[in-house]
């Protein structure tokens, strides 16, 4: 049997790939919109959600990893084989739904992951059922946040400039969407970017390797934000037509409404400590904004899709999860 401390250095490095397969899928919705727009390049989309992500955790503090990490699952049944049967399923999913182009959670695959595994090996008492249960309500509460917001948002924006020629509107808010796309940026930080930083430090914790109370170390939150940005460098482009160009057709007004309405989900959520779904709210947001302009103008059918993907993410990282966890108890 390999030492306990081989064994955290190996589910480090694992939870690190998931991150990465969190930059190809998940924060790639940060910037969709402004990619979409073409209001910026995709590398300087990426660079400003890499600055954003690593803002957002010293305006808002750690109050979503610190969930992710204690919430849960009850602490005392956490090891190394837990987690890393957690991320084996969350990342199979994650790397599945990023090949299809399906805009999925890995933040939900991940919180599957782990509670999929937890209840292998130690049955149901270790769930924390109040605080899983406040994820599954936000992942409807959530999108629909993002959905109301972008519509009361595009309304009131349409209303002010409705004797503007669209062309005057769509130049000036090419620049203003760079305000709402960075505090978007800074607020997924704050929420997504922390549950593999959660994940590492309750690990890191439970073998022994943080003294005293439980706290995030500077190196993780830096090597996990660096590791997301990578991801979404690498081939984030495939989640970002999904949001930003197939789901209804955006504009920079719409791009600056979309992104202005999920910052203040985001940000909401984050200082509750509550992990939510960055793409569900920015999906919520874009489908709210483009049924201002008519109902049709969003393509539902794909919305539906990705909704189903969103409601299987859980149960489907949970039963991938559940079973990594039992071969590599065994094997190892």
């Amino acid at each position: 049997m390999p030492e306990i401390f081989t064994l955290v250095v190996i589910t480090v490095i694992v939870a690190l790939i998931f991150d990465f397969g969190n930059g190809l899928n998940d924060a790639a919705n940060a910037i969709a919109t402004v990619v979409a727009t073409r209001a910026l390049p995709l590398w300087g989309a990426v660079l400003l959600a890499a600055v954003g992500n690593f803002a957002g955790v010293f305006i808002f503090g750690v109050a979503v990893a610190t969930t992710v990490a204690k919430g849960l699952v009850d602490p005392s049944i956490v090891n190394v084989y837990v987690i890393l049967g957690g991320l084996t399923g969350a990342i199979l999913w994650v790397y599945f739904a990023t090949y299809y182009g399906i805009p999925v959670s890995a933040s939900h695959s991940l919180i599957g992951g782990f509670v999929g595994a937890a209840l292998v090996a130690a049955g149901l008492s270790s769930l924390k059922l109040m605080g899983i249960s406040k994820v599954l309500i936000f992942i409807i509460v959530a999108p629909l946040l993002g959905m109301i917001g972008g519509f009361l948002f595009f309304a009131v924006i349409m209303w002010m400039f409705r004797k503007t020629k669209p062309q005057k509107v769509n130049k000036w808010f090419k620049k203003l969407q760079l305000i709402t796309a960075s505090t978007y940026s800074i607020t997924h930080g704050a929420n997504d970017a922390q549950k593999t930083m959660g994940l590492i430090a309750i690990l890191l914790f439970s073998s022994g390797h943080l003294k005293g109370e439980f706290f995030v170390p500077y190196w993780v939150i830096i090597t996990s934000y660096t590791v997301i940005a990578l991801g979404t460098l690498a081939g984030g482009w495939r989640v970002i037509k999904t949001i930003g160009i197939k789901l209804t057709k955006i504009r920079p007004v719409h791009g600056f409404c979309a992104s202005g309405a999920g910052s203040v989900v985001l940000a909401f959520t984050s200082i509750a400590g509550i992990p939510v779904s960055t793409t569900h709210v920015m999906a919520g947001s874009i489908m709210g904004v483009g049924s201002v302009r008519r109902f049709s103008a969003v393509r539902w059918k794909l919305a539906r899709g990705m909704v189903w993907a969103w409601i299987l993410t859980i149960p489907a990282a949970a039963i991938v999860s559940g079973v990594s966890y039992f071969v590599i108890s065994l094997v190892i």
